[in-house]
């Protein structure tokens, strides 16, 4: 059983992570800290986890556990995944691990010189109907990919939330724009070689709160556009030659919507539903990251993906500041 300590008592791992740990068949939270002790002793008797700690270091420094995962606010991702790697701990980091592409290289010489695991939790890589989705591509299902379509929205103005507060990482592409570049990057297994785009930030919080992306892949493109001030929606389409693939809940699995894949082959006359229930994406990420953490062969979001990841994320920035494409 992995060990994990959870670094700080934020929401997604109060209502996410932890419970998928403590539903995991090979991991278990054996502590908690924040900054206020009385915090962490609260979260840790809700899930009856057995240690509390009043400080991130002193968690760091104990050795009752193995791994940390990581819910901080953006800003702080890079900072703490070296000091637990330096610690050596494994690292299960929330997404976007950074916010520049060049502070990854600092986190792959954090974990060589520790010989730990440091992976973003892109619980999307995980989920089954993204393997499905993967898996019918590779088949040819639906012919020769052309185009990849896809929308990410929430209406969020609260001035308190880290979404709409810079210093903190706060913006939509860093929450969001995240989730159709690394879905069509992980599906297809191909990366973008150049962007255009606009992004509208807002005037009181200075933070982005819409993009509109076009993407070059070489053989297929990428259009998508996200919001964290548009009415919630979720889609993602994946158009080829004969037929589309279209995602019905494609990001928050589970909790937007039916978990569902339509596979449509418009030449071979098929039309089928794939329906996934309770698929449980954040069970798995922290079984298969437990498994490359001790050791067993397990498919995980390596650095190197990550950086990719962000790459994309920065040269979108890029793109919105010029006329024309930009190179990824």
């Amino acid at each position: 059983m992995l060990r994990f300590g959870i670094l700080s008592t934020a929401k997604i791992g109060r209502e996410l992570v932890i419970p998928a740990i403590q539903d995991a068949e090979n991991a278990v939270v054996t502590a908690i800290a924040s900054r206020d002790f009385s915090k962490a002793r609260e979260l840790a008797d809700r899930f009856s986890v057995p240690h509390a700690f009043g400080s991130y270091e002193e968690m760091l420094a104990s050795d009752v556990i193995d791994a940390v995962y990581i819910p901080l606010p953006t800003a702080q991702h890079v900072e703490w995944s070296i000091k637990a790697a330096d610690a050596g701990k494994h690292v299960l980091c929330e997404k976007p691990i950074a916010l520049q592409a060049d502070e990854i290289d600092s986190l792959i010489a954090a974990r060589d010189r520790n010989n730990v695991l440091i992976s973003e939790a892109y619980m999307v890589t995980y989920a089954p109907v993204w393997l499905k989705v993967r898996e019918l591509l590779a088949a040819g299902a639906i012919g020769t990919l052309k185009h990849v379509q896809g929308s990410f929205t929430y209406f969020n103005r609260d001035p308190g939330n880290m979404r709409n507060i810079p210093e903190l990482g706060g913006g939509a592409l860093p929450d969001i724009g995240v989730y159709p570049t690394i879905t069509t990057r992980f599906a297809t297994g191909k990366e973008p070689k150049r962007v255009q785009a606009v992004v509208e930030r807002d005037p009181e919080f200075g933070t982005d709160i819409y993009a509109s992306v076009k993407a070059d892949f070489g053989d297929f493109e990428l259009s998508f556009y996200i919001s964290t001030q548009l009415a919630g929606r979720q889609l993602m389409v994946l158009h080829g030659t004969e037929g589309y693939i279209e995602v019905k809940s494609p990001f928050n699995a589970d909790r937007w919507g039916a978990e569902e894949v339509e596979l449509t082959n418009q030449n071979h006359g098929v039309s089928q539903i794939f329906r996934f229930q309770d698929s449980r994406q954040y069970r798995r990420e922290i079984e298969a990251f437990t498994k490359a953490a001790t050791g067993e062969a397990a498919d995980v979001v390596t650095l190197e993906s990550s950086r990719n990841s962000q790459r994309f994320i920065d040269a979108i920035y890029r793109a919105a500041e010029k006329d024309g494409w930009e190179t990824v």
